[in-house]
């Protein structure tokens, strides 16, 4: 089932069970599904595509979170986590901290890098490796450390 199928289900379901706020952060997605459906592509979405578009949403909401926090509206974090919540139901499962560093570890090795000028030779097979399955601020962070950046 592609995401649009899935998105339009759950919400018809949310609907249903009167779920104002679930209801609200689906439209949300879809109405970004849409928008891509009308941008001229002429093809449903491919995963890679729905990927990045439900990993977009999510980071627009947690850059809203650091700006909420920051100005002390703990109702908005809260909303704003909750969204996050819900549009994360349909990522794919994180990858655990370690099972992640096991792997940069790996590709820093393959690849030779030692020093902070390598992180570009780091970063591009990293994000292919990991992409979807874990938060690429973390990985740019993991990656720093190990060569001193």
């Amino acid at each position: 089932m592609s995401l649009k199928d899935k998105i339009n289900e759950d919400l018809k379901n949310s609907m249903k069970a009167q779920d104002a706020f679930r209801t609200e952060t689906l439209r949300s997605i879809r109405a970004e599904i849409l928008k891509m459906d009308k941008s001229g592509m002429n093809r449903e979405m491919n995963e890679e595509e729905e990927l990045q578009l439900l990993m977009r949403q999510v980071k627009m909401r947690k850059e809203s979170i650091e700006m909420f926090e920051n100005a002390g509206r703990t109702d908005l974090v809260e909303k704003e986590s909750k969204q996050v919540e819900i549009i994360s139901e349909y990522l794919p499962k994180q990858m655990a901290r370690e099972d992640a560093e096991k792997i940069i570890y790996g590709i820093i090795e393959s690849v030779g890098a030692q020093s902070p000028k390598d992180i570009g030779k780091v970063m591009g097979p990293v994000m292919k490796e990991l992409k979807g399955k874990f938060d690429g601020k973390i990985i740019q962070e993991i990656v720093k450390n190990r060569l001193g950046g």
